[in-house]
Order: structure tokens, then sequence, then C-alpha cells
């Protein structure tokens, strides 16, 4: 959900046409590189549910079939791997990642176990005391709804901790943020700073900057943050990708890509350590690449261009997701729209003329509702065409506008961690009504829609696992509340894998391409530990990759 400028980056990509077709058997018989028997092959396809056994040859999966059918293709040079009865399923393709951002919490400091507000500037004033002075402290992913008093930080808790850095940590969800009175001088921001449009400045009692700035007003300070350099950002990167290869994510739906990213990834694949393929949805004006006649589709396997990411509103965690009716614990407001519909609108058509595929980040009923209008009047006037539109995390959407997004061909996008994460305070924030038509899986599905999966990270954790264990029981890890919060909306696991594999992968134009463990496809597998249609609930969050295997190379293996 975060949101951050970045600039144009021209790189040297071969062109793959979104609509490419690949065909799905090998032309000519080959010698494997690497076959997987014995193994538990669930496919995703429907032509092949299941299999024993899989040869690769070069980037590209050759036989999928019997262990003998798959031996044939084997010699001397061949590796095997004897899956030993495990679970073989595709590649997890997050369709919702902010990767290098996400790495913050793996370098950098960590905020989120904190209990309290003592415990958070505890934690701050030790990390600070470990940096140079002067130097920014960022990231962080802090949760004040974890906190007792459940209020907001200041720029007073901060400050007696870090008189010496200055400081903007963000809330987990991206849409808020807590500045010091270091930061705030740096950013010139004094009592009569005005908030722009679509942002808040939260003051006190007096009118003064507390320190919180949420949503569009967060670029108030951001704009005084230096960048990082390529090799700060190759560093995180690299964690980043580390990390996502532990936890089986062989493709990337970047949010927050930008130059320096691009060139990040591009430096990291020139060195063979690009461990997932890259899909960089551009976060950030697109007049530069649009006058290079760079487009959604430009590039290859590895890494490609994506859509162009624009936002209706903030967050609920933040207070300011878009609805139609106040907030029931604070009527005061019903949220923030960052744009009006008619800046939306143009945007939108600006990004489809230009060819670009249109993300957009929506959360509240009348966000959604907005986006979805937008998305209509384009077809209306632009004709049909093969867009796939997204929309972004769709997490309170009226029941006829989840049939809008079957018949207008629109992809929710949905993390479904948040819906245990959220859980905690939603019915709080918006009450039980709204909450029935919240976090929705199957309702999605039972419309018609397209869903594609992902976690949101840094917003929520990386690990597919968790998401897969939220949308078939929605409980929390601990297995309450019985039965799940709202469980009519539960979807089976077969369902949660195939919108995590080739539900993402037609997300980003690609389910030709990979999705599934299909002859043709790119060979991007996880071997799993646990076999996820047997096991209980509780142990799908135990469940890690033994092996993963992005375009036939192991890249992780435990």
């Amino acid at each position: 959900m975060t949101r951050r400028p970045g600039g144009l980056c021209i790189f040297a990509l071969v062109v793959i046409s979104p609509s490419l077709v690949i065909t799905r058997a090998l032309a000519q018989p080959c010698t494997a590189d690497l076959v997987i028997v014995n193994a538990k092959v669930h496919t995703v396809d429907a032509a092949r549910p299941s299999a024993e056994a899989v040869a690769v040859c070069g980037e590209r999966i050759a036989r999928v079939g019997t262990n003998d059918e798959v031996r044939r293709l084997a010699d001397a040079g061949t590796r095997t791997i004897d899956a030993r009865g495990r679970l073989l399923v595709p590649g997890f393709n997050d369709a919702h990642v902010h990767l290098v951002s996400g790495a913050e919490e793996l370098i950098g400091i960590d905020l989120r176990p904190a209990i309290d507000e003592q415990d958070f500037a505890r934690r701050l004033g030790e990390y600070a005391a470990g940096l140079p002075k002067g130097r920014w402290i960022r990231g962080g992913y802090w949760d004040h709804e974890a906190w007792p008093t459940k209020t907001l930080p200041t720029h007073v808790l901060l400050d007696r901790v870090t008189p010496e850095h200055p400081v903007f940590v963000q809330r987990l969800d991206g849409h808020m943020g807590v500045a010091n009175a270091l930061a705030m001088k740096l950013a010139v921001i004094a009592r009569d700073t005005r908030a722009p449009e679509g942002g808040t400045i939260v003051r006190d009692a007096s009118g003064e900057p507390t320190g919180v700035f949420k949503d569009n007003a967060m670029d108030l300070i951001t704009r005084a943050i230096p960048p990082d350099t390529l090799d700060e950002t190759i560093g995180k990167a690299r964690a980043a990708l580390k990390h996502a290869a532990s936890l089986g994510v062989t493709t990337i739906q970047d949010m927050t890509a930008g130059a320096m990213e691009l060139r990040t990834y591009n430096a990291l694949r020139a060195s063979r350590e690009l461990t997932a393929r890259i899909y960089s949805i551009q976060n950030h004006g697109i007049e530069g690449l649009v006058d290079a006649g760079i487009a959604t589709g430009f590039g290859d396997d590895w890494i490609r261009i994506g859509g162009q990411k624009l936002f209706a509103d903030g967050s609920m965690g933040s207070g300011t997701a878009a609805f139609f009716e106040p907030y029931t614990d604070d009527p005061s407001t019903s949220g923030l729209v960052l744009h009006t519909p008619e800046a939306l609108e143009t945007a939108i058509f600006a990004a489809d003329a230009a060819g670009f595929q249109v993300i957009v980040h929506a959360i509240g009923d009348r966000a959604n509702a907005m986006v979805l209008d937008a998305f209509e009047k384009l077809q209306q006037e632009r004709g049909p065409r093969d867009r796939r539109p997204r929309i972004e995390h769709a997490q309170v959407v009226r029941d006829s506008d989840k049939l809008r997004f079957r018949t207008l061909g629109v992809i929710a996008s949905i993390q479904p961690s948040h819906c245990i994460d959220d859980m905690r305070w939603a019915e709080k924030r918006i009450g039980k009504d709204r909450s029935r038509i919240a976090y929705n899986f199957k309702s999605f599905a039972n419309a018609g829609a397209r869903i594609a999966f992902g976690t949101d990270w840094y917003v929520e954790p990386l690990n597919p696992m968790l998401g897969l264990y939220a949308a078939v029981t929605r409980q929390y890890p601990d297995g309450t509340p019985a039965g799940g919060w709202f469980p009519e909306e539960r979807i089976t696991m077969a369902q949660a894998i195939e919108y995590y594999t080739l539900g993402s992968a037609y997300a980003e134009f690609a389910e030709e391409r990979k999705g599934s463990i299909t002859e043709g496809k790119l060979a991007d597998m996880v071997l799993l530990s646990k076999d996820l249609f047997s096991i209980s609930p509780r142990e799908i969050l135990e469940t890690k990759p033994v092996l993963t295997i992005v375009g036939g190379r192991v890249v992780y293996g435990s």
C-alpha cells in the first residue's frame, strides 16, 4: 500500500507481447537437465491435475507424467531429485509486493513487535544508538492497534530517544507515518503548514502537528529524505530475494518499482543473483516511459514492465479508506479520496491510452465503486480489448460491485492475510454489516471474478503459507474464532493455491508461460515439507519449502 515516487529507467530487455502463447510441448525430445521423481505433483492444470514426476530441459518443463516417463529423458548428467512423496506445486507468484521496502524489516529496524508506546520508543532509541549522527531512520512498520491504548505515537515520544537522527517511521499499512521534530524541521513543517488534498496532518489540541502524517501528507516528509544509493538498494534487494526464495516465491509483482529498483534488478540479473522473476509495476509518472515507446509487456521472462499503479483511497487501519458511510468508531469521517473521481478517471484513461495495464489501490466501498465506474466508462468509450484492469486489495466491496468485477473483467488482487490481521479491529472500525462484505474470498469466486493472491509485503509477511491458511480458515494462527470469522467466505486449498499461482500469472498476462506445472511452461516450482491437502490447518503454518526452483535452477534448498 505504500506510495513512493521514482524516475525513468530505460533498460535493455527483449520485448515480449503479453498475448504471447507458449506451445505446451517442446518441439524436440531433450535430455533433461533436472528430473523430480516420486512427487505428489499438484499441477494447477485442468488438463492434467496430478502427476508423480517432472522433467526440466533448460528453463522449461519438458515432461509431466509418471516416474518411468520422466526417467526416459534422463542420462548420467541429469540431476535427479527424489521427492520422497512430498507435494510439488507451481512457484508462488505474489501479485502485490513492495520488495525493496520489505527489506527494511530484514536489515533495518522492525517496530512491529512493539507491545506499547514505551517499547516502541525503547526499540527506536536502541537502534538509533548504533547509527551515525544525522542518519535518517525509516521503515519500522509499527501498529498502534496492537498497543493497549491504541493511540497514535507523537514526535514527543520519538524526540527524547532520537535527538540526533531524523525519523520518519511508517505504520505497517504504509498510509501513515510519524516524524520526530528533527525530521519536521528538515522538511520545513510548521504550525501553518497545510496538508495537500488527499492527506492529513494530525494536530494536537493547540493546533500543532503531532508528527503523524497520513496518505498524501506523507510526501511533505518523504521529499526531504535522501534517496538510497544504488549499492544500498542492491543490498536491500539481495536480502529480500533471499527471503523470497526461502519461502517459495518465484515471481514478484513489485508495486513500488522506479528507476533505482529497475537498475538494481538488472544489476542482479547480470550477476546471476536474480532468483525471482520481476513484474515491475510503475508507481510513478510514466511520461518518460511513454516517450521511449515502453508500455506493459516490455521485457522478458525475468524482468518485465507491468502496469501503472494509481490510488483511490487510503487504508482502514489509518482511517483513510473511503466509504459511503462514516466510520463506526469515528463518525466525523468517511475516509479520504486521494483523487477526485474526475482526476482518477483522467489518470486511468491516460495510462490506458499509453498501453499500460491500469492497477488501482482501493480499500473502502466508495473507493471500489469509484474505480469500477471509471473502468466501465473506459470500456464504453474506448471499446473492448484485453486490458486486464486490476483493483488492489478490494477489501470492502458491495455485493453488486463484486458482480461488476466479472462483467468488466476486473481482477480482484487480494491479500488474504490482511483478513486475519485486520479482523482484530475491523468490526470496531466499520461495524458488523460492512465487515460481512469485507475481506471476501468466496463471494468473489462465486461472482465469477478473476482473483490473484499476494501478501502486500512489507505490510504482511511474505510467507505464502500465511495467506493460504487465512484463505481456508479465516482464523488467527491460534485457531480462533471457532469456525472462522464469517466462515462462509472460506475457500478450498485448491482454490487458494490456484489464485496464488495461475491466478496471479493471469494478472500479469503470463498464464500461458507460468502458473502451472505444464509441459512447455517455465520451470518454476516449489517442493514442500508437508502435504497441504492432508494436514490440519495449524500445520499449514509449519509447512516450508524443501526446494525452490526458478527456471530449472534450484535457488533455495533446505
